[in-house]
């Protein structure tokens, strides 16, 4: 029988791709793997993460972005890293615990989605 082998490829999407390539990239050091007008693609591991140009209407998912979802980030140090966003003025969620993977910490990116991140 087939059956799912686990995560793969993560999006998320923006009308502004240059705000996500500046936020993720030049801010959390993911760096870009492929670039075009409709997405912007990060060479993350074990799987790649994207922003791409809406799917969808988002002005009528407006504060409801990602609802029900979890997106979690593995990182080096994830108490330096809430130290660093908190300090930059980026909005946090939550601050670090101790959880099931270890230290994390969830952070809301300009776009509004809430992105968690772990110590992994």
């Amino acid at each position: 029988m087939p059956r799912l082998t686990g995560p793969d490829f993560i999006a998320i999407q923006t009308e502004d791709l240059h705000a996500a390539k500046a936020f993720y990239g030049d801010r959390l050091g993911l760096p870009v793997l492929q670039e075009t007008p409709e997405s912007m693609v990060f060479d993350s591991k074990p799987a790649p993460f994207a922003v791409r140009k809406p799917l969808v209407d988002l002005d009528a998912a407006q504060g409801r972005l990602g609802w029900g979802v979890a997106l979690w980030f593995g990182c080096d140090d994830a108490d330096a890293l809430h130290e660093e966003l908190k300090a930059a003025g980026i909005a946090i969620a939550f601050p670090p615990k101790d959880g099931p993977f270890g230290r994390y910490f969830a952070f809301r990116d300009p776009f509004g989605y809430t992105i968690t991140v772990h110590t992994a």
